[in-house]
């Protein structure tokens, strides 16, 4: 494990202080030309020096006919040029200086033939040279935290937690705006490319370093450096969860691996060995990976696998039982104190058993309020999974009603919705225990919205939570094996 991130060759390639950019033009349908404007709109911070032949300016930059005529050493080189310029191109930036290169030009490896060759002749270079080249044909990386974004596709949300190294490049530009939509976003995310000199295990080891970075989100196609990734994840996974989704175990999956970037992928079973031997956490699909990356970077640890379920809908209620002890978790009774002190909030059509249902609050804010904390007080359960329905519509009726305006009705409805919002935040930090939510309605509405943007996550639907309830489970019981075996 890295003693600090620093001695990380992939440092200066996710913290740069100057960067010279290599196939950007004033062309507006040019691919590097898109990737100069990623990176200028993220607001990097260092001086950028665009190469180009021909144009003494790309994009209002001073552009400069060759990488020698750049009045410093830049610390990265980012080069998206045809194919059969790459490595001369990277020659020239290793007279020149420059120790890292991230190569987003594809035709290498992943094609067959000649392209395997210029690959190899491409390593040589940067051996010959020192340099660490983060590709070919990958998109490079986005640091948030350092305001750098070398990706075709425009930065979306804040900085997050979720650090990412994928043999995908687009999975990452993809999720710039899922991930925002549910308030969460990348610390360091890289695409590996054809992993020339730095591999999966480079990034997993930067991740594992990072300090911006909670939970490590791997995107697998295949591992080349089996031992050496099993070794770096044991070494990380007691200090931060590793999440990941492997593709390559079905025959479509492999071709679809080795077309892409020329990874050789396994058999599931072997990569199920792994990830046990490795103490990392298998997804299934894009969604479930950060789902599972959501609950285990902003989550506390559960003490166990019992879950408590909050509810005003005895169907929603009943959806998420079942889907829990499908996941493996259990559903204790709840102690006679705590039925106590809920029977004054449960009307007598209410059930206090678990589901707690209540089908009707007495009074609205005590679901927010008294019921999650009295069920959090309950000693026999780990975690809290609550179903959200807020309904502004129905408060502002009940509001107008009471002989307030329409307008007036709705600004107290959103008050009292950020009022419930602000105290559900509030027991989640302030009892230790896993606080999650799921609803059918959508993530914009302003109840939901306002949960998320207070770092409760909330799922679209209870199959979800019960998986990612499940992956904090997961986790607490391989974080306590890796630790056991290393003693």
């Amino acid at each position: 494990m890295l003693n600090s991130i620093e001695e990380s060759p992939l440092y200066r390639i996710a913290n740069p202080r100057s960067i010279a950019f290599f196939g950007a033009s004033n062309n507006v349908t040019s691919m590097g030309t898109h990737l100069l404007m990623s990176l200028l709109a993220m607001g990097f911070e260092g001086p950028v020096y665009p190469v180009h032949p021909k144009e003494t300016h790309v994009l209002n930059l001073p552009a400069y006919r060759s990488v020698f005529d750049i009045p410093q050493v830049p610390d990265l080189a980012v080069i998206v040029l045809p194919t059969g310029i790459v490595n001369e191109t990277l020659v020239a930036c290793g007279e020149k200086g420059i120790k890292q290169a991230v190569v987003v030009s594809g035709g290498f490896k992943e094609v067959g033939g000649e392209g395997v060759l210029l690959e190899k002749k491409l390593v040589k270079i940067a051996q010959r040279y020192g340099i660490r080249i983060l590709g070919p044909n990958g998109l490079g990386v986005a640091n948030p935290h350092s305001k750098l974004n070398t990706t075709f596709v425009p930065h979306e949300g804040k900085p997050g937690f979720i650090g990412l190294a994928s043999q995908s490049g687009s999975l990452i530009t993809q999720m710039f705006g899922y991930l925002a939509r549910l308030g969460l976003g990348f610390s360091t995310a890289f695409s590996v490319g054809n992993e020339a000199n730095t591999d999966l295990v480079d990034c997993l080891e930067y991740l594992g370093a990072c300090p911006h970075t909670k939970v490590v989100a791997l995107y697998i196609e295949g591992i080349r450096r089996g031992e050496g990734f099993i070794k770096a994840a044991r070494e990380i996974v007691p200090h931060k969860p590793v999440v990941a989704l492997y593709v390559g175990g079905s025959e479509a999956g492999r071709r679809a691996g080795f077309s892409h970037t020329g990874a050789l992928a396994g058999p599931d079973m072997l990569y199920d060995g792994i990830f046990r031997q490795a103490g990392i956490i298998r997804a299934r699909s894009v969604t479930e990976m950060f789902d599972f990356c959501w609950v285990l970077g902003s989550l506390p640890l559960p003490s166990g696998p019992r879950v408590i379920i909050q509810t005003h809908s005895g169907g929603p209620g009943a959806v998420a039982a079942d889907a829990c002890g499908r996941m493996g978790l259990e559903l204790p009774g709840l102690s006679e104190e705590t039925v106590e002190k809920l029977d004054p909030f449960v009307p007598h059509t209410g059930s206090i058993q678990n589901p707690v249902d209540l089908t009707f609050a007495k009074n609205p804010w005590h679901f927010y309020s008294e019921i999650p904390k009295t069920l959090l007080e309950e000693p026999k359960g780990d975690m809290l999974l609550i179903y959200f329905f807020m309904a502004p519509q129905v408060i502002e009726r009940s509001l107008m009603q009471m002989g307030l305006s329409q307008e007036d009705a709705r600004k107290e409805g959103q008050k009292l919705v950020k009022m419930n919002c602000e105290s559900i935040a509030g027991l989640l930090r302030s009892y230790g225990k896993p606080v999650t939510g799921y609803t059918f309605l959508s993530l914009e509405d302003p109840g939901i919205r306002g949960l998320l943007d207070r770092g409760i996550p909330v799922f679209q639907g209870p199959e979800r939570a019960a998986r990612a309830l499940s992956a904090l489970v997961r986790y607490v019981r391989l974080r306590k094996r890796i630790l056991r075996t290393a003693t």
